[in-house]
């Protein structure tokens, strides 16, 4: 079993799965979704908008509405750029990728970033309805948890998929 070094990868055209295409279209849809939801509320939303959370979930810094369009920005951002990195699977580090596990490997890391880029979405899209939700006064469902959650369950999708490429040595 060789091992293939970095300067030696072969760039593959891997097939997308249908578990990143649904991914996509779901998470895009709900990103749309948010931003049109900004879009409705604009005119009505206070000038006054959280821009920080402290631990306990409580808002403990205000600033102007317009710093919530920073949330979409930053999103499109994130997710257009991890797009493009899932399209190099072949620049990434590996542990013992060799002739035999090449694709699987391959498509297991380009898999989580997909996993990944979608969940960040998933969670600033929540970001921007929470914020509006509590720029009117409304108090917010996960409060102290949606941090710690997101972190768990990003961390959790981390750990599976690094996990399932020791497997596939």
């Amino acid at each position: 079993m060789r091992i293939i070094e970095v300067q030696n990868r072969p760039v593959l055209k891997i097939k997308k799965t249908p578990l990143e295409t649904a991914l996509n279209i779901a998470t895009l849809l709900l990103f749309i979704g948010s931003i049109l939801y900004l879009l409705m509320e604009w005119s009505s939303l206070p000038n006054r908008v959280p821009m920080h959370y402290n631990f306990f979930g409580e808002i403990d810094k205000w600033g102007s509405k317009g710093i919530i369009v920073l949330h979409p920005i930053i999103g499109a951002v994130l997710w257009i750029s991890l797009t493009v990195l899932e399209k190099f699977p072949h620049v990434y580090n590996y542990i013992n990728l060799t002739e035999k596990n090449i694709e699987q490997q391959y498509k297991n890391v380009r898999i989580m970033i997909n996993v990944i880029k979608n969940e960040i979405l998933i969670y600033i899209s929540y970001s921007i309805w929470k914020d509006i939700k509590a720029a009117y006064g409304h108090d917010i469902t996960f409060g102290t948890w949606d941090l710690p959650l997101f972190l768990i369950v990003l961390f959790s999708s981390i750990s599976f998929f690094i996990v399932r490429s020791i497997r596939l040595r």
